[in-house]
């Protein structure tokens, strides 16, 4: 990296899409070249708006005359510039954090954790669905010295994506929603995809799962991670949690359970089976976090 530019700053908040910014003085702006786009392209107008610090692959032409009070960061690939920031950031904390993947049901499980888990702790968490190579870095980012426990997802859509991901978000709890369809085209089969999807776990405590999911429970046992593997089931009585009832009312459903030898028991709003499950794997995260 080589910078340009002299002039003293502030960075709070890093963007990536022109149409996000909010405190132009303190924002680091990463021109990043996607498929679909170039940010570079952008570097003038939020110039106007009051945008003084860039990161770059291209340093724009004239920069000191047409840009005098911005700094430039030259790099040789922006989103690379991006992760490793986040990771360095991720490195000076030492809280328990959450990484969650799968096909489905991310988004969903997050905000459920973050709903249980926030009224006890400052929580965290990823905006949305930022789960892709450039909003897991944003989501890292957010990392501050309150947090508590922090909840972030990662998706990945073909191989070798996860690899990076995992430097940045180097979870310490690890949660697997299930193998779907989803993105499969790029993958030989659900095995291959789930089996890149663990790579966000290679150096995570815990590990929390379905038993029942046939493919998930397989690629487990077959790729032994380090962490400790931490399940449910509605068959298996000998695992950590254990369903033993789920009854489905018009609007809701009564979920019994055991854990540690205790039995208990919660109602939920909803009566689909994703939402069933999704909620079963939410509880046996918090209880392991000790709620």
């Amino acid at each position: 990296a080589h910078r340009y530019g002299s002039n003293n700053c502030r960075i709070a908040f890093l963007l990536t899409d022109s149409r996000s910014l909010s405190i132009p003085e303190e924002t680091l702006f990463f021109a990043i070249k996607t498929k679909v786009g170039d940010g570079h392209q952008y570097i003038d107008e939020l110039y106007r708006r009051g945008v003084r610090n860039f990161v770059v692959e291209d340093l724009p032409d004239n920069w000191l005359e047409v840009y005098p009070d911005a700094n430039f960061l030259y790099v040789l690939n922006t989103l690379s510039a991006l992760q490793r920031l986040a990771e360095r950031h991720r490195d000076e904390f030492s809280i328990p954090i959450v990484g969650i993947t799968g096909s489905n049901g991310k988004t969903v499980i997050k905000e459920w954790l973050y709903q249980l888990l926030s009224p006890y702790r400052k929580v965290t968490r990823s905006p949305r669905s930022f789960n892709s190579q450039i909003g897991v870095p944003l989501s890292v980012w957010l990392l501050d010295n309150d947090t508590e426990t922090a909840l972030f997802e990662a998706g990945i859509s073909q191989r070798g994506e996860m690899a990076a991901l995992e430097r940045i978000i180097q979870p310490t709890i690890g949660v697997i929603t299930n193998i779907g369809p989803a993105h499969q085209e790029n993958f030989e089969s659900a095995e291959e995809k789930c089996r890149e999807k663990l790579r966000l776990f290679k150096d995570a405590k815990t590990i929390v799962f379905c038993a029942d999911d046939e493919i998930v429970a397989k690629c487990l046992i077959e790729n032994k991670p380090k962490g400790q593997l931490l399940c449910w089931s509605v068959n298996n009585t000998k695992t950590d949690l254990y369903v033993s009832s789920i009854k489905k009312n018009d609007t809701t459903t009564d979920i019994k359970y055991r854990y540690n030898g205790n039995d208990h028991s919660f109602s939920i709003p909803f009566i689909d089976d994703a939402s069933v499950r999704n909620t079963i794997t939410a509880t046996l995260v918090c209880l392991h976090l000790g709620l």
